[in-house]
């Protein structure tokens, strides 16, 4: 499945650049040093390493959160799996609603400003939580609320993180970054659930969220500390919302690459969601897995992410970009078959051993895809181009939520555990392509027009 991030590789962006005016330098041209890292790679980059850690923080209390709140729903208030897939509905939700609008608000920002608002905005969101829980005063409408607008920071913030990133280390070496930033993050999935585990235990469902609104704090003063002279988006056009959408959709929908790669990831981020819906309710009333176990199990099932991570850059630049958007993947998927197959005893650990397999060759892909788009998307587009495929990919998961509980609900939990599974294997099938197989594999080849 898409992990951590969903995204591309081929570092470098060469023909058709967009025409920047005599006053106004594009982001990647904006410092020498930002766009060519001194040598020893990108983690030179001060800026970067900021970054990197602020995000790495975020994500360590999401992690923390996915473990924590679905288990807030159903140790602490009883809920149902339907009333869990809600939650996880409700937490994705703002990818499908404010997905589009998102990308051409920040298109018409300064991007670090909106980093730092949305880390504040969640900190704020998650606090709740256990505040009320404190006071006794916790409801499913309060979780439902809290997840919402966490979802809004979300969209907010990876948008506007995935169009920084170019303006920050330049083109240049974008497969490096994205490949050292999975790497973290699988890093953080791998620790996260266990971290996660154990606060519940510790802390119990509601007080283990702490540590993520703690972390979004953080996270925003980090950013703050970043230096970058973005320059200020060009305002003599005449700007309408509904045109610069379409703009950005037809950028994203008329390149048979990118095309390709957002219903890939479609049909990933919809199969997955409808895993994390019913993860809980399979894992901890149906094998009977304690807290703590359960977190840990997760954690193990996040090992292939990171041995992934550590792995894309040299697979990718062995495989070069074509091969490594379609070839890990494809290899690895059907071992997400062994996940449905756990029960109880040693059986359990059929399931981390599916889902780490699995995810070894989905984490080489994302970092190949992501870097693949941001260098084949010329500036002004940046956050449009990730803000549609952030929607048509992550606009899925409201869906998947709703689909994994009613389909739970309706024939049994394992059941819809097999139906995940079955969703991955069919989100590689678009990676088969030709578009996709023969993609260029240098950067310099990359297009610089719609494929």
């Amino acid at each position: 499945m898409v992990t951590g991030g969903e995204e591309a590789a081929a570092a470098g962006w060469r023909p058709g650049r967009e025409h920047a005016r005599p006053d106004q330098a594009r982001p990647d041209q904006a410092r020498p040093e930002q766009a060519r890292p001194r040598r020893g790679g990108v983690l030179r980059h001060r800026g970067f390493r900021l970054l990197v850690t602020a995000t790495a923080i975020s994500q360590l209390g999401a992690q923390v959160t996915l473990v924590a709140l679905p288990l807030t729903a159903v140790l602490e208030l009883h809920a149902s799996a339907f009333g869990v897939g809600l939650l996880t509905a409700a937490a994705t939700a703002a990818f499908l609603v404010l997905g589009l609008p998102a990308g051409v608000w920040v298109d018409r920002m300064r991007r670090r400003p909106v980093l730092i608002a949305a880390g504040a905005a969640r900190a704020v969101a998650l606090g709740s939580i256990p505040l009320a829980a404190l006071a006794g005063v916790l409801t499913m409408p309060q979780l439902y609320a809290a997840a919402l607008v966490t979802g809004v920071g979300n969209v907010f913030y990876d948008v506007a993180y995935l169009s920084f990133l170019p303006a920050l280390v330049g083109r240049a070496r974008l497969a490096e970054a994205n490949a050292r930033i999975e790497a973290v993050f699988g890093t953080v999935t791998l620790t996260g659930p266990a971290l996660g585990g154990l606060a519940v235990q510790v802390l119990s469902a509601a007080g283990a969220i702490v540590l993520d609104a703690a972390g979004n704090l953080v996270t925003a003063l980090l950013i703050g500390l970043i230096r970058l002279d973005e320059p200020a988006p060009d305002r003599s056009a005449p700007r309408h919302l509904g045109r610069e959408i379409a703009e950005g959709l037809r950028f994203v929908l008329g390149h048979r690459v990118l095309r390709l790669n957002a219903l890939c990831g479609t049909l990933a981020m919809l199969s997955e969601t409808a895993l994390l819906a019913v993860q809980p309710v399979f894992l901890v009333h149906e094998l009977r897995l304690r807290p703590g176990w359960y977190g840990l199990l997760i954690a193990a099932s996040a090992i292939g992410g990171l041995a992934g991570g550590l792995a894309a850059y040299r697979v990718i630049s062995r495989l070069g970009t074509a091969r490594s958007l379609w070839l890990p993947a494809t290899v690895t998927a059907p071992f997400v078959l062994l996940a449905p197959l756990a029960g109880h005893g040693w059986p359990v650990l059929l399931y981390p051993l599916g889902l780490t397999l699995s995810w070894a060759g989905w984490s080489v892909q994302n970092v190949a895809q992501v870097s693949y788009r941001q260098a084949a998307t010329p500036e002004r587009l940046l956050g449009r181009m990730n803000a549609t495929v952030r929607f048509l990919m992550w606009g899925a998961m409201p869906l998947g939520g709703l689909l994994g509980g009613g389909v739970a609900t309706l024939a049994g939990v394992r059941a819809a555990v097999w139906l995940c599974a079955a969703g991955s294997m069919l989100a590689v099938v678009p990676l088969l392509a030709p578009a996709v197989r023969h993609a260029p594999s240098r950067a310099e080849d990359l297009p610089g027009r719609r494929g």
